[in-house]
This record gives structure tokens, C-alpha cells and sequence, in this order.
């Protein structure tokens, strides 16, 4: 066993302050793995759009950056759905009827990992946010990514609450809807049916994802709150305060998609 490379508070962190170096290592690689994957699905991206998209070529750079951006953005939703679906409902790590330790202070090899690969993607996205500020997004995407990394950074380290985080990555799974809409805009494909199709599936799937999902969230997380009392301080009060904020921003994103949803809707009736 060693000591964790830099010191922790003992109050708020008080149920970590050791790790084996095999645990550091895989941290580590996880979340390289993520940065790394982020670079290769940017730069296929771009290729494989000026390969099957004639209309890449003429984009500006600025529309360039933000597509393959959304490129690796898409990549890792999907990643992320896919596997927190599998470690929540299909693995036995989370199962709440297996016998084992508290459903808050579990994990697995796999959980370790999706989160170290998530944090890696939100250091990528976080970066080229900054640099390129506001272009690729406003304020609100940079508090969403630190509430995240934050979120993510004290799970994976504390082993705890993997449950409650898995839940959030999976709403990640609204993110291909958001950007496939952004693609027929700048396609110019606004009036086609796949961008109607592909606005209802937004509608219904931020619904279910990000607003019905965290009702969920709330509503678990008080029926098992004599074992979210034992997550570590920093972890108890983060639950506390951080899935409020994204609940709200939840909410303030899903009035605009609504208003956008309407608006589409009845200017595809009109145009009929």
C-alpha cells in the first residue's frame, strides 16, 4: 500500500488516504485512454467526413472544429450509455438483492474504468471549451463539465456512490440526439424529416434520460439514505448539492428543446 500522491483533508476525505499503486496505475491508463481516444475519434472524424460528407469541405473552420468535436463527443455517449446500462441493470455489481457490501461503496473493474475513460473525455472537451471560449460553449457547459469531472474524480478515488454517478453518465445518452441536430443545421437539412424524427427522439429521450432518470435518482437516493450517510463527507455533501444543479440545468435545457420541439412541429404542419 502507499500514500495517495498528494494529501487529503482527513474531515472531508476521511475514508481515503490509501490506494495500492496497481489501483493508481489503472486510474492513470483510464483516463490517458480517454484523452487518447478523444484525439483518434477527433481526428477520424474529420477524415471520414471529407470523405462521405461533400459539405464538410466547404465548412469554416470554426464548423469544422465544433464536428469533429461532436464527433469524439458523440463516441463517448454512446460508450458510456451502453456500459452503465450493462453495470446497472445486467451486472451483479449494483444489484441491490446480491449479498456483498453497501450498494454506495461498490465497484468493479469496469466501473473503475468507465469513470477513469469519462473523466478523460471531460478533460479533453473542458480543453478545447477553454481555449476556444465561447465558440464551442457558453458558462454553463464549463460548470457542467467541473460539477462532472468533480463528481466523477471523488468516486472513482473513494471506490463510492459508483451507483449514483453510473446514473448520471448514462444521461449521456441524450448527447448523439443534441449533436445529430446540430449536424442537419449546419447541413442545412432543417425542413428534412429525419431532423423532425431525430428532435422527437431529443424530446422524449431528454424526457426519460435527464428529467423522469433523475426524479428516479432523488427518489433512491432517499430510500437509501441511511447508507448515503456513510459516503465520506466531500461525497455526502456533493450528493447533496451537485445532481440539484444539474437537475436544474436539466430543466432549463429541456424548456429550450420543448420550445424548439413546438416550433418545428408546427412549422412542419403549416409547410404541409
Amino acid at each position: 500500500m502507499v500514500e495517495f500522491p498528494f494529501p487529503l483533508p482527513h474531515d472531508l476525505l476521511s475514508d481515503i488516504g490509501y490506494v495500492s499503486p496497481i489501483k493508481v496505475y489503472h486510474w492513470l491508463a483510464s483516463v490517458f485512454s480517454g484523452i487518447l481516444v478523444c484525439i483518434i475519434v477527433y481526428r477520424l472524424t474529420g477524415r471520414i467526413s471529407l470523405l462521405c460528407f461533400k459539405g464538410y469541405g466547404k465548412l469554416s473552420t470554426a464548423q469544422k472544429v465544433e464536428w469533429n468535436n461532436r464527433g469524439f463527443s458523440t463516441f463517448h455517449a454512446l460508450l458510456v450509455a451502453f456500459a452503465s446500462l450493462y453495470l446497472l441493470l445486467l451486472s451483479d455489481t449494483f444489484d441491490e438483492n446480491s449479498d456483498g457490501d453497501l450498494l454506495v461503496r461498490r465497484t468493479s473493474a469496469l466501473s473503475d474504468t468507465l469513470l477513469g475513460f469519462s473523466i478523460g473525455y471531460f478533460i479533453s472537451d473542458l480543453a478545447m471549451i477553454l481555449w476556444l471560449f465561447p465558440a464551442l460553449g457558453g458558462l454553463e457547459y464549463v460548470l457542467h463539465h467541473g460539477l462532472s469531472m468533480f463528481s466523477i474524480f471523488f468516486s472513482l478515488i473513494s471506490g463510492q456512490v459508483q451507483f449514483y454517478i453510473l446514473m448520471v453518465l448514462f444521461s449521456e445518452s441524450t448527447t448523439p440526439f443534441v449533436n445529430l441536430r446540430w449536424y442537419l443545421d449546419v447541413a442545412g437539412q432543417k425542413n428534412s424529416n429525419l431532423y423532425i424524427f431525430n428532435g422527437v427522439a431529443l424530446f422524449l429521450g431528454w424526457l426519460v434520460a435527464r428529467i423522469l432518470l433523475f426524479i428516479y435518482f432523488f427518489a433512491h437516493m432517499f430510500i437509501h439514505f441511511d447508507q448515503v450517510k456513510k459516503v465520506f463527507a466531500l461525497g455526502f455533501y456533493s450528493l447533496l448539492v451537485v445532481p440539484p444543479v444539474l437537475a436544474v440545468m436539466n430543466l432549463y435545457w429541456f424548456w429550450k428543446i420543448a420550445k424548439g420541439f413546438i416550433k418545428t412541429i408546427t412549422k412542419a404542419r403549416h409547410s404541409k
